[in-house]
């Protein structure tokens, strides 16, 4: 049945039946229109408002609930349903990985059009909260409201926030107490910032005018125990950022690495800024299977330590090396990878196209005693090629474990061209994944599948694909 409210429309007693992309759930409307809904769970029965209506699908809201599914929990955190962080908190841990392995199933069956083996368990992490190791926070001097504060009329004096944007509203920050991501001193250092910072009176960011001295802070951790701290300030404000600065380092002296970064670009990324140390060293140690990886404020480390180890340990048998193979370790980052399976095989060549990760990639295989791993920075689509190959041989074995957007075409023809005896795909999105197995089916056959959940409580997966020679 449905019903309108001015110019929405409400369904009312609808059966939420799937979990859709994004993390957001599926219905569907009495005239055969899917509906797009946050904070339920398949299952849940519902009236739902619109709030968008499209030419194949609406968008709403739950407004009123019926029935709850069985697979309902209730969600940990205060700022659940606010947050665009953990949608699937309301959600029981089996049941997210169910879904999980059926997004790559789907994802796999439907695009690729491939034949696929029979898919491995998903592997879950043991951890489902407090697992990630890196987390970036944002101030801004216009918190996000609530809809009871706004209608209060109150004067609600300091809008000072330090957390995370709110979906969809590049300005709005929601003032976060306690995060169940990153384990402690996680939050104690973030409330600590936010309230020095209010007491003495330093600015927070304003997104729109571009002012105030506190910008952003990124925390990493790492599984050996040590912690960076890097702030970015829009001002340079020495006597603010000294005060600030020298009173954390005093008030949390486990902190490994201290660093700044004065930024007042019309973005916050720090890619292509100068960060500055200020006490400590300029990274952390991370360890895994007796290795050990630098990681510096700019360096890419999977944000799951823990499940990080499961899945190259995934990698590694699926490549199932021998010792006698050259192995490419293609965008390899700060090369963990390429160091994790070298030990079982006779060479390994890692390419990555950030400078700094190759460096850091350089650093950790002398520091882990690694004389059989030689690493290269380009351009994927230009590094990789004959020249190339003819200089460091013949790969008998790929590992290729790419960025979201996949692989680049003139990469996949590369492939094509060399045919080594096994692919091993690993993946952060299935769907551009299996676009790319798809090209490749000519030659390769998909033989195992397994996806890992790096990211509970999200509707994140990563897969990993074998693929041998036909």
């Amino acid at each position: 049945m449905a019903r309108k409210i001015t110019n929405k429309i409400v369904f009312d007693h609808i059966k939420v039946l799937d979990a859709g992309a994004k993390g957001v759930s599926v219905a569907k409307a009495p005239d055969g229109k899917v509906i797009f809904i946050p904070n339920v769970v398949p299952g849940d029965v519902v009236d739902i408002q619109t709030l968008k209506k499209r030419k194949a699908y609406y968008e709403g809201k739950a407004v009123k609930f019926h029935e709850f599914s069985e697979h309902r929990i209730e969600p940990i955190c205060e700022h659940f349903g606010v947050c665009g962080g953990c949608k699937w908190q309301n959600m029981k841990y089996s049941q997210q990985l169910f879904y999980k392995q059926n997004e790559v199933k789907n994802h796999l069956q439907r695009i690729g059009k491939i034949e696929l083996p029979d898919f491995e368990p998903i592997l879950g992490s043991e951890k489902q909260f407090f697992y990630r190791n890196k987390m970036e926070f944002s101030f801004s001097n216009s918190r996000w409201l609530t809809q009871d504060e706004i209608e209060s009329h109150e004067d609600l004096g300091n809008r000072n926030a330090l957390g995370f944007h709110i979906p969809k509203m590049w300005d709005k920050i929601l003032d976060i107490n306690k995060c169940h991501l990153q384990e402690d001193p996680s939050n104690a250092i973030r409330n600590e910032i936010r309230d020095f910072a209010n007491l003495n009176n330093l600015t927070f960011f304003n997104p729109r005018s571009h002012e105030g001295l506190l910008r952003t802070l990124m925390l990493r951790t790492s599984s050996t125990g040590e912690i960076m701290l890097l702030i970015q300030f829009f001002e340079d404000d020495k006597k603010n950022r000294e005060l600030l600065l020298d009173h954390l380092y005093n008030k949390f002296p486990k902190i490994t690495s201290l660093q700044y970064v004065i930024n007042n670009k019309a973005n916050d990324t720090l890619y292509d800024t100068n960060i500055q140390l200020y006490k400590g060293r300029d990274y952390i140690l991370e360890e895994m299977e007796g290795l050990k990886f630098s990681i510096n404020a700019k360096s890419f480390y999977q944000t799951n330590s823990d499940q990080a180890f499961e899945l190259y340990k995934i990698t590694r048998d699926f490549a199932g090396l021998s010792g006698n193979e050259i192995v490419y370790d293609l965008y390899t980052g700060t090369g963990t990878i390429a160091q994790f399976v070298s030990k079982n095989a006779k060479k390994v060549i890692g390419v990555e196209s950030v400078p700094e990760a190759i460096e850091d990639a350089k650093a950790n295989a002398k520091r882990n005693n690694i004389t059989n791993c030689e690493f290269f920075v380009g351009d994927m689509k230009v590094v990789f090629n004959e020249a190339f190959i003819a200089k460091h041989g013949k790969p008998e074995v790929i590992i290729t474990d790419p960025p979201r957007d996949g692989m680049h075409k003139d990469v996949i023809e590369q492939l094509m061209k060399i045919e080594p005896d096994k692919i091993v795909y690993v993946s952060c999105n299935s769907a551009t994944q299996a676009r790319d197995l798809a090209l490749m089916d000519e030659k390769y056959k998909v033989t195992r599948v397994r996806p890992v959940d790096m990211f509970p409580q999200t509707h994140h997966v990563e897969n990993v694909v074998l693929l041998e020679k036909r």
